[in-house]
Parts: C-alpha cells; structure tokens; sequence
C-alpha cells in the first residue's frame, strides 16, 4: 500500500490560521516601519514605541511577534500530525519529517545570520529559525508520544515551572539566584559557558539554550489551540469562548506572577510565556471568528498570500535588498515630496514588490514547505 502522503493540501487548510500566520509576518517584512512612518507623521509616538522590542523587562506589541509564529507552528501540529496518527502513519515517520525540519532550521538560521557572508571563524549559531525549530520539534514529539490531553497539560506545566524555578533558584556564579539582568540571568551563564559561537546580546542571546527550552511551552500551547480548532463535535461558538477564556485566564496569571516575577521576553521568563501565550489564544480566536465562523475572508487575503510562504518571505526579505530595488523606481518622490512623504512612497513600494512576488507563488502555487 502507498504510503499517505505528509503534505497538506492548501486548499483544506483552515484558513484563519493562514491568515493570522501572515498577519504576523507582515510587521517583520515591511508592516513594522510602515507603522513607525505612520506614527513619525502623525504625532502617535505610542505606535512608535510598540513596534520596538523593550529592552529588556516588559512588555511591546513587537515582542508578540516571534513568540505568536511560535503559538502558529503549535496549532498546525493536531491539525497536521494527530491526523495523520489517525491515519495509521507510523510515528517514526512523523519524528523523521520533525527531526529534518528542525535540521533544516537550524542550518537556515545560520546562513539567516550570515555565516555564509562573513565566515563561520565569528558566526552566531542560534537564531530564530532554529528556535521555531527546536520548539516544533520537541512539542511534535509530545503530541506524537503522548495522546492523553492530560498528559500534555502535565508537560506543558512542567516545562513552565523548570524554566521559572531554574530562572529563580539556579545560583549563578558571581550574581547568585534570581538576579533577572542581562549578566545576572542564567540564561546568559548557560549561553556564555555551553552555546557555541558568538552570542547575539553580547553577555547571553536571546534564542539560547534555555530561551529555547522555554519556547517549546508556547509552541505546545498552539498545539492545544489546535486541538480546540480541530474538535468537530463542538460548535465555532464553543471554540471561540475556550480559546478566548484560555487566553484571558492566561494573561491575568502572567500579570499576576508578574510583580514578582518579571515579564522578560530576552530571557524568556515563564511569565513571558504565558503573557504571549495568552494574546495568541485570543488573536487566535478572534480570526477563527471573523474568518472561518463569519466567513469575512475578503479582507483577510493580503494577509494569507503571506501567510502561505512564511518561511520563504522571511529569508527573502533578509538576502533581497528590497528597499533599493523600490527605490530605483519610486526614489524620484522623494525629491517631488520631500523624505517624509517620498520615504512613505518608497516602503509602500517594497510592500507592494514583497507581496507581488507572494502573489505570484500563489498563482502558481508554490508554496515553499519546510
């Protein structure tokens, strides 16, 4: 018999979840400065200051983002792996796909922070992509291994308190134990004495050894999103009220844990983790709602177009000098409308370039699958 195949068919996936998925990416690949040039020309210098990550402790609309392609990763896991379980296809094949994407991330990651461009003598190893990789991985193996709802739950609670007890009671050398600081962190000790290469905060790195152990929580986290969104005995409404009450009960328990226990998207405290954590559920269910429940989906198309090719637009914004090529077709209002307007004309450009590009995958139907 011919094995079942391992990719989805574009046209069944669920669509909200595209859309928040692209949604997400637009702030990173042009979205971002677009809003900073909004705000730059109309005085909002609260929009400015959200679309920058803090700098350390706290919390900005910037920081979410990372964190909510992480929850993203988590949702598609039911909705992709436990159905293929149902189908009978083997788990090693599952752990297989898993473990060669987490290879490939990892390897993508470090071309993404210029290994390849600057050499491997001074080249910085963790990164983002392999981040998403490390937490897909692990939660992958979770929901492969462990099937009780329960059990999972135990999981996910058990990586929480490891993080935060380990954040809180590791003595670190020099500092002692629960000194939340840049040097202080044991997230930094651990990234100064073990992780290879060069670290990306200078004194720790914010996709580092532990960092990356805590972000499997929000990625498993996704992973009961999904399960949620692929439960087809319960009603959209049901759906909507558990996604939006997790959410909710999530983000009072990070303020709460809060005061004394600092919000640090840095060095990924386990109230980072349940704040970002919470936001996803209810952006979660707000897109379910209005796109998959409400069917209003017109909008929402800029956003999946994106969306579908996170991974590709993500690298290609990073290797494509877009801003030059935009320039070398709008630069000329910029002299006609001075550097405020001009400047707006040109990063309109590059989002219309970026998604032009999108929109032909799309067309086509190429859709790049890590």
């Amino acid at each position: 018999m011919k094995p079942a195949p391992l990719k989805s068919d574009v046209h069944h996936r669920l669509y909200s979840l595209d859309v928040l998925r692209g949604f997400d990416m637009f702030w990173i690949t042009g979205g971002g400065m677009l809003a900073i040039v909004i705000a730059q020309a109309t005085g909002w210098n609260w929009l400015e200051v959200q679309m920058e990550h803090v700098k350390w402790e706290g919390f900005h609309f910037y920081d979410l983002i990372f964190p909510l392609f992480m929850f993203i990763s988590g949702v598609a896991i039911p909705l992709s792996i436990e159905s293929k379980l149902e189908k009978s296809v083997p788990a090693r094949r599952l752990v297989k796909k898993a473990l060669s994407r987490f290879v490939l991330l990892i390897l993508l990651g470090i071309i993404y922070n210029g290994a390849l461009k600057n050499g491997f003598g001074n080249a910085r190893y963790a990164s983002v992509l392999g981040q998403i990789g490390f937490g897909y991985f692990f939660a992958s193996l979770i929901v492969i291994f462990v099937r009780s709802e329960k059990y999972r739950l135990i999981w996910l609670t058990g990586i929480l308190l490891f993080v935060a007890l380990i954040q809180l009671l590791f003595p670190v050398p020099g500092f002692g134990s629960g000194v939340l600081t840049p040097e202080g962190c044991v997230n930094g000790w651990i990234d100064r004495n073990i992780l290879p290469g060069r670290l990306h905060g200078g004194t720790f790195d914010p996709e580092g050894l532990l960092c990356n152990v805590s972000a499997i929580a929000i990625t498993l986290m996704g992973s009961f999103a999904g399960k949620i969104l692929r439960n087809r005995q319960t009603g959209n409404w049901n759906k909507i009220i558990r996604l939006s009450v997790t959410g909710g009960s999530l983000i009072i328990l990070s303020l709460i844990i809060g005061i004394w226990y600092p919000v640090i998207k840095a060095c990924w405290t386990t109230t980072f983790n349940l704040l970002a954590g919470g936001i996803s559920f209810v952006l979660m269910a707000f897109f379910f709602m209005v796109i998959d429940h409400w069917k209003y989906r017109k909008w929402a198309f800029y956003f999946r177009v994106i969306g579908l090719n996170s991974i590709f637009v993500y690298l290609f914004v990073r290797i494509v000098d877009i801003t030059s090529i935009s320039k070398f077709f709008t630069g000329w209002t910029v002299a006609l409308l001075g550097e405020q307007a001009g400047g707006l004309v040109v990063l309109l450009g590059g989002l219309a370039i970026i998604w032009g590009v999108l929109y032909f995958l799309y067309k086509k139907e190429v859709f790049v699958r890590i």
